[in-house]
């Protein structure tokens, strides 16, 4: 036994309906196009508040990505300025420019 799901409008509207020989279309709703984590092509038609979360979702990840570049490119700087330290002050074992 299957149970039908029926998504409603909570302000209590029609996403698309056609009235009087005209499509009329509420401007939440919109299409979304992109691709899965498995690079599936996706192309759907939804409400802009459902869409909210997933778009939450997404750009949490974004911005953990971009953090760890941020960190990796901070190290990485670091890394570099020690070594030209090093070889502007004719000093072995400098750490840091603080340290001196």
């Amino acid at each position: 036994m299957s149970i039908e799901v029926v998504k409603t409008c909570p302000l209590g509207s029609e996403c698309e309906e056609i009235k009087d020989g005209k499509l009329h279309r509420c401007r939440w709703y919109i299409e979304m196009a992109g691709k899965t984590q498995d690079g599936t092509e996706v192309n759907t038609w939804d409400c802009a508040i459902a869409w909210q979360p997933i778009l939450m979702v997404e750009m949490s990840s974004t911005s953990r990505n971009v953090s760890a570049s941020v960190d990796s490119l901070r190290n990485e700087t670091v890394k570099r300025q020690d070594i030209a330290l090093q070889f502007a002050t004719g000093i072995k074992n400098v750490k840091t420019i603080s340290d001196q």
